[in-house]
């Protein structure tokens, strides 16, 4: 009993320190938090709750107001000065939380002073009779403990399963189809609400659309998404009024636990909307924090005018893919919303939103700008709005500045741990510009969790790819394996995939020949596809068949020219030396200038091995060794490095080098413990 006492104690001493280090942190919260101390985010937030009766958001807020008050007192700063100091953005909102939590804004510290010495003054005669009273109660407190841990838990302590949840899409019983976007709103609303309670696994939208039209059973349904309950509901609009009927069905017994019908005027709809997400939580008995009860109770906007324009922009808007002029619709009907309500920050970063996706695919960014605006807007008006967070992330990825989008989108998840545009712009970040295995792993996982089924078998089919592709970055080949033949099941025709599978397997069999030979097969059912090209060619020069790499890699960059692309400046060191090879030295000069260009410029983990090969190949072996050796220092790296190193022609003259040895065993080791550690998070997350 001391000893767990002590070991609680320890804990949260360790987490309020954790948070003191990172005090001006802004950013810093929950997930930063829970990745330091080795935890889940939600076996944190049950820990602290039940150690501190409080949320884990609200535990961090507590440490800096605590932090302020000493400043304070101390009286070496202005109020504004140390709101900064303890990582509140904005001086209006520290001196709220402030207020909340002492009574006083930080600017009357008389008032509370002159109150704790009152307190202290009028305590002292009452001690003697109160301290039987404390003694007794203590004693109470201790006697109960003693018996809950060692009769009702004498064992390790077991977290409770998370509860799983779907929002099937709602049913519009109008003969007026031009209602059905007022039943969807209900439908996201409700899904946003839930979406927002950390210890709820809340299945996203795009999975569940995908059961609109379903003929298959609740038990069928319910095993496809894994989710405990299953929530249907259909409605309709009659004039100025709301008729609903939602249930709540719990999955394993297909069983109706609940079910009610709402009927509200349209004036009403926000109380509606919190009415739902409440009896449904009420039922199931998941833990709603004070601050996820105050999130899902806000009201976005004064205006129901203003409101009806902006369900059927998000309407449309999560609809843009079925017509071409969707999206055009959908900024439209915003920009309305907002001239009715310029305060509705929903709708500013929808808008924000929106014109990032106008110009997702385009090399010039012409409406970033716009995204700024309306995202700033957004941010002004609800910081803590996992929309305004993410328009403020896209707004950096509009203008590719990547490490500033992450704070943002992780942000965003802490207020809402379900959001799965979140996950599939991390994951992408993670993937194609910031590399960074581990994450990539971690939020292609968690995404899946709540994201299992998408509409259409080719889109899950990506899915699976980056899953598989994330677990063969790690070392994990048996998994890539497995994922890899779940997305080709989904998708034959995914050449991504039958060209990552043909890696996945040089993994397993370490058989050269064969990877070539799977890869020329995938090149044969589209000739115009460069990666697979350049992926044939690498695997020549891997061969030391400099011929046949030369006569692939020339094809790939007379595609790549015809495209006018700029990719894969990685691979120009090997083209240079294929060309050393073949005797083609003016054309090896020149791809060696460009990569050397790359290889200054780069910014990522692998800078020094791409300067280690670059020396390489032009006969500095000795500074090709130092730029290895301080390689030999990162530890998340891909699996690649490990497979491909050892066989690479380029670094032939440097594996002679005294020392070569020692510093490739401890790109092993390093990759290896690094690979260890991803597994046990993993598994201690519950994504493993």
């Amino acid at each position: 009993m001391p000893t767990s006492r002590r070991n609680d104690e320890e804990f949260i001493s360790r987490l309020t320190q954790i948070v003191e280090e990172n005090l001006s942190n802004e950013q810093f919260g929950v997930n930063e938090l829970a990745q330091i101390v080795g935890m889940s985010r939600s076996n944190l937030l049950r820990k602290v709750s039940k150690l501190q009766g409080v949320s884990v958001s609200l535990f961090i807020r507590k440490v800096r107001l605590g932090k302020a008050l000493e400043m304070l007192q101390e009286g070496a700063y202005s109020v504004s000065e140390i709101s900064y100091r303890v990582g509140f953005g904005s001086p209006s909102y520290f001196i709220k939380c402030f207020r909340e939590e002492y009574g006083y804004s930080p600017g009357n510290m008389d008032a509370y002073q002159a109150e704790q010495e009152e307190e202290e003054t009028s305590e002292k005669p009452k001690r003697k009779f109160r301290m039987p009273v404390l003694f007794v109660s203590l004693f109470l407190l201790v006697t109960m403990a003693v018996v809950i841990v060692y009769f009702l838990d004498p064992g390790a302590e077991s977290p409770e399963p998370v509860k799983s949840i779907a929002v099937l899409p709602f049913i519009n019983d109008s003969n007026d189809s031009s209602n059905v976007y007022i039943i969807n709103g209900l439908m996201e609303s409700t899904l946003n609400k839930l979406q927002s309670i950390e210890g709820l696994r809340v299945i996203s939208r795009t999975s569940a659309e995908k059961y609109r039209k379903h003929t298959k059973t609740i038990r069928e349904i319910a095993k496809e998404l894994n989710v405990t309950y299953l929530v249907e509901g259909s409605g309709q609009k009659i004039g100025d009024k709301l008729l609903l009927n939602v249930q709540l069905i719990e999955a394993s017994a297909d069983n109706q636990v609940w079910s009610r019908q709402y009927q509200r005027n349209t004036s009403d709809i926000f109380a509606l909307q919190n009415e739902i997400a409440k009896d449904i939580t009420d039922e199931i008995k998941v833990i709603v924090t004070p601050e996820e009860q105050s999130r899902i109770e806000k009201i976005p906007t004064e205006s129901l005018e203003a409101y009806d324009l902006f369900l059927q922009g998000i309407d449309l808007l999560s609809r843009q893919t079925e017509a071409k002029g969707n999206l055009r619709k959908s900024i439209g009907l915003l920009r309305e919303a907002l001239v009715l309500d310029p305060k509705f920050a929903r709708a500013n970063a929808a808008l924000a939103m929106s014109y990032y996706f106008l110009e997702q695919n385009h090399s010039e960014r012409l409406l970033a700008d716009s995204i700024n605006y309306f995202a700033d807007q957004a941010m002004f008006l609800d910081p803590q709005l996992p929309q305004s967070l993410i328009a403020k992330a896209l707004f950096y990825m509009a203008h590719a500045e990547y490490q500033l989008a992450v704070p943002y989108f992780e942000k965003a998840l802490e207020y809402n741990p379900n959001y799965d545009l979140v996950y599939v712009f991390l994951v992408d970040l993670y993937a194609n510009y910031l590399p960074d295995t581990r994450k990539y792993l971690e939020y292609t996982l968690r995404g899946l969790q709540i994201d299992p089924a998408r509409f259409d078998p080719v889109t899950m089919s990506f899915n699976f790819l980056h899953i598989s592709n994330a677990f063969i970055q790690a070392g994990f080949v048996d998994e890539a394996e497995k994922y890899i033949n779940v997305s080709l099941d989904y998708f034959p025709g995914n050449l991504y995939s039958e060209y990552v599978k043909a890696y996945i397997l040089f993994a397993r069999d370490n058989n050269l020949q064969q990877t070539k030979e799977l890869l020329l097969e995938a090149a044969r059912k589209d000739t115009t596809r460069l990666d697979i090209i350049q992926e044939v060619a690498k695997i020549c020069y891997y061969q030391r068949d400099y011929e046949s790499a030369y006569k692939y890699y020339q094809k790939y960059l007379g595609i790549k020219k015809m495209l006018q692309l700029s990719v894969y400046p990685q691979e120009d060191i090997k083209i240079a030396f294929t060309c050393q090879q073949l005797g083609k030295t003016q054309e090896a000069e020149q791809f060696l200038a460009s990569y050397k260009h790359f290889a200054d410029n780069d910014r990522s983990i692998y800078r020094s091995l791409n300067l280690s090969t670059y020396y390489a190949a032009t006969g500095q072996n000795e500074e090709a060794l130092n730029q290895l050796k301080l390689f030999a220092g990162q530890k998340n790296f891909q699996y690649w490095i490990v497979l491909f190193l050892p066989i690479d022609p380029i670094m032939d003259a440097v594996r002679d080098q005294p020392g070569y040895s020692g510093t490739f065993k401890q790109i092993k080791v390093n990759f290896k413990q690094f690979h260890n550690e991803v597994k046990e998070s993993l598994e201690k997350k519950g994504l493993m």
